[in-house]
């Protein structure tokens, strides 16, 4: 049975999972597009859209910490989050990203995708 399963393993330790989601989120919200393998993407995508709902709330102190805390690498992605791609979304009930699918990469025939903003 599947219960209680709601995270992709991605065939990774915990803490090496947890810090290479961050990066991709930043490096998402820096760039604006992310190219990886489907399964990275979409667990990138709850990631990223977690945060924006976070920061679409406002630019006040107790938002600014919880999402210092989910990304503590980079203040610069968070400045970018919070004064760029947050007042985007205000009047967006979810879904700030999409998912384009891009086909099989040729090495070892996993699924690649892209992930960008809406």
């Amino acid at each position: 049975m599947k219960h209680q399963i709601d995270r992709r393993k991605l065939n990774l330790k915990p803490a090496h999972r947890l810090a290479m989601i961050r990066n991709q989120a930043i490096i998402m919200i820096e760039h604006g597009h992310l190219t990886s393998t489907k399964a990275t993407i979409k667990e990138v995508r709850r990631f990223v859209e977690k945060l924006v709902t976070l920061a679409r709330v406002g630019n006040d102190f107790n938002s600014r910490r919880r999402a210092k805390a989910i990304l503590p690498y980079k203040e610069e992605a968070l400045k970018r989050l919070f004064l760029d791609i947050a007042p985007r979304y205000v009047n967006r009930p979810g879904g700030y990203t999409r998912i384009i699918p891009l086909g099989d990469r040729l090495q070892d025939t996993a699924k690649m995708a892209r992930l960008e903003w809406v």
